[in-house]
């Protein structure tokens, strides 16, 4: 049985969370489900034609079958690209929680799965108090991690592992993103975290020099989440 949705999350930021949670959508969409994505925070925008526009937050849109209003798939959003609880002082706005997870459960309500894109790593801060890792607990969602394979990952990899198992909750799967294409003994380093990591592998994305959500959800093997 599918769960409602999943909060996918990365080792850092940059790490291709909105790639594979665009990639989730079509996947889901392929075994004929409804999808919506869902970025709750978001910072850095481009401007065109003197309009923002925010491309994690259309690239979800754009990947899901379900047209939901912007409101709920991104409550929030800032125009710098820094930390969420930095931009969001910047201005006098406090991210809550509780906006956040009524959104979620209207989104909930229209669709069979719900992909939440985090902001950042597990534990970026998003107010006063509370972080990432508060929001998926509030959320109740299984988390895949988003892995960016580059120097250092494994380090990183764990580190969030233990976080999200210490936010008591499961940790559904994860995905290895070639980020660096020139990463030293990749493949040694894929073997370390697939002995390490105690959740299932979802899918090993290649160096991508040009994005295709819909080729890319070939790669990830959803059997493992069902």
């Amino acid at each position: 049985m599918t769960a409602r949705g999943y909060f996918v999350t990365g080792t850092d930021t940059g790490v291709g969370k909105t790639l594979v949670s665009a990639a989730l959508l079509h996947a889901f969409a392929a075994r004929s489900l409804r999808t919506v994505g869902m970025k709750p925070v978001a910072a850095g925008c481009e401007w065109r034609d003197g309009v923002a526009y925010w491309d994690d937050v259309e690239q979800l849109r754009a990947a899901a079958n379900v047209d939901a209003a912007q409101a709920l798939v991104n409550p929030y959003r800032f125009e710098p690209a820094i930390a969420p609880h930095i931009a969001a002082a910047q201005i006098a706005v406090t991210i809550r929680l509780d906006v956040i997870a009524r959104a979620c459960d209207a989104l909930q309500a229209q669709a069979d799965v719900v992909i939440v894109e985090g902001a950042g790593g597990f534990r970026v801060p998003l107010n006063e108090h509370q972080d990432m890792a508060d929001l998926a607990r509030r959320l109740s969602l299984p988390v895949i991690l988003v892995v960016g394979m580059r120097l250092g990952c494994i380090n990183h990899a764990l580190l969030s592992a233990e976080a999200i198992h210490h936010a008591g909750l499961p940790l559904a799967g994860w995905v290895a993103n070639r980020i660096d294409p020139a990463m030293a003994q990749f493949d040694a380093s894929l073997a370390t975290l697939l002995q390490r990591l105690n959740a299932p592998l979802l899918g090993v994305v290649p160096w991508l020099a040009r994005m295709d959500f819909s080729a890319l959800s070939t790669h990830l093997l959803l059997e493992k989440l069902l």
